[in-house]
């Protein structure tokens, strides 16, 4: 990957088919640790891609980080503004908007906190215990989108 390039870390086989499995439990009704299933329509296909995903809540807001960076799933959402959250039966239409970098250090910090034994491998060393300028100096590698739940 080039420096001008946008931060992505893609999955391993591994990792892909351990997200299939989440994302296969997810639709069934069974979340692990709060997990649920995105759907977000495809910006060239326009069809809607699937992912599981952690949401996370920060001071009654819920946020989706993506660990990985800059991914597909990413790129979609800034088109689409939006998608659908399911565990099980229950879909749950959401609203996104992007934050901007200054705005994300409390949001990752918790989240790492939460998440931290399942996507630390992915922040390139920064830690929930990582100091305020060593989280926001990874703050550009991974988009955060603030989500309102329709309804």
């Amino acid at each position: 990957m080039s420096s001008s390039s946008p931060y992505y870390l893609k999955g391993s086989p591994l990792n892909v088919r351990f997200n299939s499995v989440i994302g296969w439990l997810a639709r069934r009704g069974l979340s692990i640790a709060g997990t649920a299933e995105m759907s977000v329509r495809g910006r060239k296909s326009g069809r809607m891609q699937r992912i599981p995903v952690n949401p996370h809540t920060y001071e009654g807001a819920q946020y989706l980080v993506s660990a990985r960076g800059h991914s597909q799933w990413v790129r979609n959402m800034r088109v689409a503004g939006g998608g659908e959250l399911r565990v099980g039966r229950k879909v749950r239409t959401f609203s996104a908007v992007e934050l901007p970098d200054a705005e994300k250090l409390p949001i990752l910090r918790t989240y790492l906190e939460k998440w931290g034994w399942e996507v630390n491998q992915y922040f390139n060393g920064v830690t929930a215990g990582s100091t305020d300028e060593e989280i926001a100096a990874a703050a550009q590698d991974h988009p955060v989108f603030r989500i309102t739940v329709d309804g």
